[in-house]
């Protein structure tokens, strides 16, 4: 499997669990950077490699009432700063093929939400970025059909690719994660990340908004490691309660270094 390295710290595919973790969305400029700066300290006191995520805009809420983020130039801003600040590689997901270029040059790796999984000028455009691409399996997709994505971004020889679990539909507002897709999709030459929180979702569950069932993000957090993956997506927050989105999958930041420990144990079992 080919290993793909993010910076001179992080790579992924190797012996190292790789964790990706941040809030859901942008709420403010103080937020994120303290968030950030919480867990880079969590991070460096474990002793294990971190990515800093979070979305400039939530391109595909439920309502169109909800709350989307600073958008991509004052997101991207913030993204900047806790880079520099932190020295830790940042993430963040693309809607549209023109924020390709521009979100690469601030980010190390660029995200496809699972609901663009399919979406070829997006997906082309994230290649030719030469940036980190990570890409979430859709929904509606069964793990092989991530073969075509792969093939999609190789052809604009970008090989620095991760592809990143999040459940898939099972009847209406509900989402099952099949362990069985982990290694289906690492068997395709690259490394797998587990998105722990969104696959607790329940699209659309609250009428108005999704609902989830974050208190269960933990156990497929675990779970995965066990199968051996490479990395662990989690959405975190100070206060769930009161996120701006997403809140009823996110994990509190308090839970984070248990849950943390309780991963690199597993994978060095695992990996051992």
């Amino acid at each position: 499997m080919r290993k793909v390295k993010v910076d001179g710290n992080v790579s992924f595919g190797g012996r190292d669990l790789v964790f990706i973790a941040g809030p859901c969305v942008i709420e403010s400029r103080d937020m994120a950077l303290d968030l950030g700066a919480k867990l880079t300290a969590l991070a460096r006191s474990l002793g294990v490699k971190y990515v800093f995520k979070a979305s400039f805009d939530k391109a595909n809420r439920t309502s169109v009432d909800s709350f989307r983020g600073p958008g991509i130039d004052k997101g991207l801003e913030i993204l900047m700063e806790v880079r520099a600040k932190f020295g830790v590689p940042v993430l963040t997901d693309v809607h549209e093929p023109w924020q390709c270029s521009v979100a690469a040059q601030v980010c190390d790796i660029i995200q496809i939400p699972a609901f663009l999984a399919r979406q070829t000028d997006l997906v082309v455009a994230a290649g030719k970025t030469g940036a980190v691409v990570n890409v979430k399996k859709g929904q509606f997709m069964a793990p092989e059909d991530m073969a075509q994505v792969v093939r999609k971004i190789e052809s604009t020889g970008n090989r620095r690719i991760i592809l990143c679990e999040r459940g898939s539909s099972f009847g209406y507002r509900n989402l099952v994660a099949d362990m069985r897709s982990l290694p289906i999709m690492r068997d395709l030459g690259y490394p797998v990340v587990m998105d722990a929180t969104h696959s607790v979702q329940r699209p659309g569950g609250l009428g108005s908004g999704s609902g989830g069932d974050g208190k269960y993000a933990p156990l497929l957090a675990q779970a995965a490691v066990a199968v051996g993956v490479d990395g662990v997506f989690t959405e975190t927050h100070v206060n769930p309660k009161v996120a701006k989105s997403d809140a009823a999958n996110a994990i509190a930041f308090s839970a984070m270094g248990k849950l943390w420990k309780r991963l690199v144990a597993i994978n060095e079992i695992v990996k051992r």
